[in-house]
Order: C-alpha cells, then structure tokens, then sequence
C-alpha cells in the first residue's frame, strides 16, 4: 500500500463526459446522468483500497446529507482487474451492497475516464459546481488508516457548503491520499 497523492486537476476544468456501466443498476451512466441540480461530485474508489474503505462510512453519509441539497454523487473505480480481481465489476456490485453505497459505482475498464480526470489515487475526490467547472479537488479530511485523527469530512463538507453558499473558489484545498491507481 503505497502512499499516493491527486494530481490536483487546475481549477475551474470542465467536467470531462463519460458512458460507463453502473455495477450497481446494470445500466450504463453518462455525466448527465448522476449530475445534480446544483453541482456534482466524482470519486474515483476501488473495493480493496484500506483508504478507500477507512473512508466508505463518512462518504455515504455525506452523500445522503447533500443529495438532499441537490448535488449528485458517482463513484467510478479503474484499477486494473486482471491483476487485481477483487476490484472485478461483479465484486464492485457486491461491495457497493454491503457497503450501501447510495450513489452509482461505474467500472472504467479502459481507465479512459480516470486519465480524462488525472485521477491518481483512491480515494480521488472532485466536486463541480452547477455548471461543471471543478470546485475542489482533494481530500476527504485529514484522517488516514492508522493516523488517530477524526474521521469527519470536514474538507469536502466545507467544499460544499461553500459552494452551496455561492463562495469562491478556495484557494488553499489540500491533495488526496490514498493507494495508486492500479494502471495496465
């Protein structure tokens, strides 16, 4: 488990489009389509990731918390299933259940949407505003496996309050941090 942090896409990217096949519904999703009424966020998560899974509780409550503020949540994952089979389509589903994970879970199996994005680690976190330009880029908080910090959320709430407040956008957002990617 090697340490990896975001790329940190420039400020202000569009949201680059996608078509890839939710795990979880079995239909395929384009941007439009988990995109909410007042902006969207996009996380790149794998199942075997322990920053990924340190992390699933507080995203889902996040999720629920501001789905109901009118923002759409994705999940996509783009590792490299061959070599790393508990990250499959088939276990992304099963995992998304026993996680209850109340946003899709898209499989990039051409890592096509993950490059589109300069997605570097999972967890990898993206917030666009209404229009699709990106917000914030980065971490969830600063809690990592093992560090005794909280598990709050408090970046990314920030990130979307702000947001939502109609502020600008902030300059200081610190990287994510998590495994690699598992590229072909």
């Amino acid at each position: 488990m090697a340490l990896t942090e975001s790329n940190m896409l420039p400020l202000g990217t569009q949201a680059p489009s996608f078509n890839l096949p939710d795990t979880v519904s079995g239909r395929n999703l384009n941007l439009a389509d988990v995109t909410g009424e007042h902006g969207t966020v996009i996380m790149f998560l794998c199942n075997h990731c322990p920053y990924v899974i340190h992390v699933n509780d507080e995203l889902v409550r996040i999720a629920a918390e501001y789905q109901a503020k009118g923002l759409g949540f994705v999940a996509i994952s783009s590792n490299d299933v061959e070599n790393y089979p508990m990250d499959s389509p088939e276990k992304m589903t099963e995992h998304a259940k026993a996680v209850g994970y109340n946003f899709p879970y898209l499989y990039d199996e051409t890592q096509d949407v993950a490059k589109a994005y300069d997605a570097a680690c999972t967890p990898d976190l993206y917030v666009f505003d209404g229009a699709q330009n990106l917000y914030y880029r980065g971490r969830l908080d600063g809690s990592r496996p093992g560090n005794d910090s909280p598990l709050t959320g408090a970046d990314l709430r920030q990130a979307l309050n702000d947001m939502l407040a109609g502020e600008p956008i902030p300059s200081k957002q610190y990287p994510s941090a998590g495994c690699n990617i598992k590229w072909k």
